[in-house]
């Protein structure tokens, strides 16, 4: 489901460098009402950090079953939703996270 995360990067390591996703996800991050596009992605293998303009970040393990994500640390659990078919707006705690993603069964 989270397919488009691991898709084009900047600068692709070898051998599980970490990789930075050129799409930047949209961000809510402590209780803010507004969306800002400041966050950055990193991924490293199924591992997937998101990264706050203010130096916080979350990270989540991206699940090969296609489900989704998961917490990769921390004791506040993700809530995912799917909006317009094409994103997953991923939740945890006061901090809310748009991402782009290939949706299972859709040919987009």
């Amino acid at each position: 489901m989270l397919a488009a995360c691991g898709g084009d990067r900047d600068g692709a390591g070898e051998g599980g460098a970490v990789q930075t996703a050129s799409a930047k996800p949209a961000c809510s991050v402590d209780g803010a009402a507004g969306w800002l596009s400041d966050c950055t992605l990193e991924r490293e293998g199924d591992l997937l950090t998101i990264r706050h303009p203010d130096g916080g970040f979350r990270r989540f393990r991206v699940l090969s079953d296609g489900r989704g994500l998961k917490e990769a640390d921390g004791a506040e659990q993700v809530r995912l939703r799917i909006i317009d078919g094409h994103l997953i707006e991923a939740t945890v705690g006061d901090d809310r996270y748009r991402l782009p993603a290939k949706i299972a069964g859709q040919d987009r």
